[in-house]
């Protein structure tokens, strides 16, 4: 097997991982009556928003989770890469199958700054990978707030 060859093969890895993690986690804690009983902000988005952009976001973790592999499992954002995913798909769970606003908040707290600090200890060494978390970072700092906002409004 090629370089070239193994490289698209994980590339390929990669993408199924976060996209088929997101969609599995997705569908099986869909937001349902509970979620549309909760008092939200006014700057709760439409629903339909929410799968397109982390249809996106996905494909973007998913290509700097490949090159960060490339330049090895040990490195500082290989790991960080993997912290972030593990909370990202720990959030949906909580949030909607548990119901638990308040421990979903300090988890996406969390996946907000591995996010943050991926991309400061990626930005020197690889800026695609940097980059393609910024739009990321932007709408779980959204996130965040959206879910700080909830919890305040349902206590």
């Amino acid at each position: 097997m090629t370089q070239k060859t193994k490289d698209l093969s994980a590339l390929v890895f990669f993408i199924l991982l976060v996209m088929g993690g997101g969609i599995f986690i997705g569908t099986q804690t869909l937001p349902g009556d509970w979620f549309a009983g909760l008092t939200k902000p006014s700057f709760n988005p439409p629903n339909w928003i929410f799968a397109p952009v982390w249809t996106v976001l996905y494909l973007f973790i998913a290509i700097a989770g490949w090159r960060s592999w490339r330049q090895g499992w040990t490195r500082t954002p290989m790991q960080l890469w993997f912290v972030q995913l593990v909370l990202n798909f720990a959030w949906s769970p909580l949030f909607f199958t548990a119901h638990r606003t308040d421990l979903a908040l300090a988890v996406i707290v969390l996946l907000l700054v591995s996010i943050l600090i991926f991309i400061t200890k990626t930005w020197r060494l690889d800026r695609i990978s940097a980059g393609l978390f910024v739009p990321y970072a932007a709408w779980v700092g959204f996130a965040t707030l959206l879910n700080g906002a909830i919890f305040a409004l349902n206590g």
